[in-house]
């Protein structure tokens, strides 16, 4: 039997040579992580090394065989410039960011604190969460301080790439208009970020229950979110607020479907590694010997 054991395994990496990617030991090519540059970023190598270096302290040491993407002001400004009517240079996209779908479990999201300035962890994922997406390991910073508002075009950016499925426009226009939206209460007020994704996430969730887009229903809500979390928000900040959450939620349908081919993708066999395939391949060719003990001599 250990004949047949070695002589598949000699064929395994035979047909393995074909496919793995030429490069040093031990890198292999992974689609389930994608990494999108900031224009700026990536036009600039010392900008690049210091985005590439946190990835790599945060566990990520080789990027060699991961999907690379650019982010540019003009993917950045088709949507910026309808919601909050900024646009961008091709000098200002800094952030950039790291998607990993090989984790099943329910989505991480690590900002760079020391370089993103106004978007936080729950923001991000507030918004990841009206785009459908529940799973996955995102890392988001930037080579030099920044905002972090043009970083969600990159995080979608990263999934589409690492699924091969594209999130559909109006989704992504939801989930961005939410970071703008947050950020700007942030700025025009003493809430913190986190306090502000707090009440957006607990304002969607009742929203959801209640099955509404009614804009004065989510007013209402949000207002009644913030006075049981003893938070003071303006009139127009919950108005602002309102509208956002009555976006995603009028879009609920199409993010619900693209979260279904995220987790079809994360469950499928073309997210797992090469070598965990040869290694299933090995096991059940094992199992398929296991009742055959029959010795043989020539």
């Amino acid at each position: 039997m250990w004949g047949k054991i070695i002589g598949i395994i000699l064929i395994i990496f035979i047909i393995g040579g074909f496919v793995v990617p030429v490069g040093p030991i031990g890198q292999t090519a992974d689609s389930s992580i994608a990494v999108t540059y900031g224009e700026t970023t990536y036009a600039n190598q010392d900008y690049k090394d210091i985005v590439n270096q946190y990835f790599k302290d945060n566990g990520y040491n080789n990027l060699d065989n991961a999907n690379k993407t650019i982010i540019t002001a003009n993917d950045v400004n088709a949507i910026s410039q309808d919601i909050s009517h900024k646009t961008y240079n091709s000098n200002q996209i800094l952030s950039s960011a790291l998607v990993d779908l090989n984790s099943n479990n329910d989505i991480k999201v690590d900002v760079d604190k020391s370089k993103i300035t106004t978007v936080t962890e729950s923001m991000y994922k507030t918004a990841l969460n009206s785009s459908g997406i529940t799973k996955g390991h995102v890392i988001v910073t930037s080579p030099t301080t920044a905002t972090g508002e043009s970083a969600l075009a990159g995080i979608l950016k990263s999934y589409e790439v690492a699924t091969g499925k594209e999130i559909p426009n109006d989704v992504k226009e939801a989930a961005n208009n939410e970071i703008y939206t947050q950020s700007e209460v942030v700025n025009n007020t003493n809430i913190s970020a986190d306090d502000v994704a707090n009440v957006v996430s607990q304002a969607k969730e009742e929203a959801a229950k209640q099955n509404t887009t009614d804009t004065q229903t989510i007013i209402n809500i949000v207002n009644n979110i913030a006075s049981n979390n003893n938070i003071n928000i303006t009139s127009t900040d919950a108005s602002n607020l309102a509208d956002s959450i009555s976006q995603s939620q009028s879009v609920q349908d199409k993010a619900n479907q693209y979260q279904n081919q995220v987790t079809d993708y994360v469950n499928s066999e073309g997210a797992q590694t090469l070598f965990s395939q040869i290694w299933n391949i090995i096991q059940s060719m094992l199992n398929g010997n296991t009742g055959s003990t029959t010795n043989t001599s020539n």
